[in-house]
């Protein structure tokens, strides 16, 4: 008697999961894009990135914004802030994702690191976790 519960459970998570990923917040952008050095988003004229994220940053904030699928199996995992460089918040707020660098035989050094489910927060390192800077969401 346990399988249609399971079944039903199944299905609740796989409704869940559709309307989340159709509903994530957008890509971040920062509210200084308009600067000079600032990239404009590739697809949307509207979103630009700040200067400071690699282009292949976009592909990285595309995926979180869909909800995957991610290329590495270590993005999405809970990012710890063991460094205290984050603002502290609870076990499980933080969650990490791989930004490609070309020619890499590893995952590099490069992440973006959200806040929150679904994310209300955006970090970049390109150090790995040595320092981050804060990517903003247009207002």
């Amino acid at each position: 008697m346990r399988r249609p519960h399971s079944l039903l459970l199944l299905i609740v998570v796989a409704v869940v999961v559709f309307f989340w990923q159709r509903h994530a917040p957008g890509i971040v952008a920062s509210p200084a894009s308009s600067a000079p050095g600032s990239a404009t988003a590739r697809g949307d004229d509207s979103v630009t990135l700040p200067s400071f994220l690699p282009p292949e940053a976009r592909t990285t904030l595309d995926a979180i914004a869909r909800g995957g699928p991610f290329e590495h199996r270590q993005d999405g995992v809970v990012f710890g802030n063991y460094e205290h460089l984050l603002p502290e918040q609870p076990r499980g707020y933080y969650h990490e994702y791989t930004v490609e660098t070309p020619g890499a035989d590893t995952r590099g050094t490069r992440r973006i690191i959200t806040g929150g489910t679904p994310p209300t927060v955006w970090y970049y390192t390109d150090d790995h976790y040595r320092s981050f800077r804060r990517v903003e969401r247009p207002r």
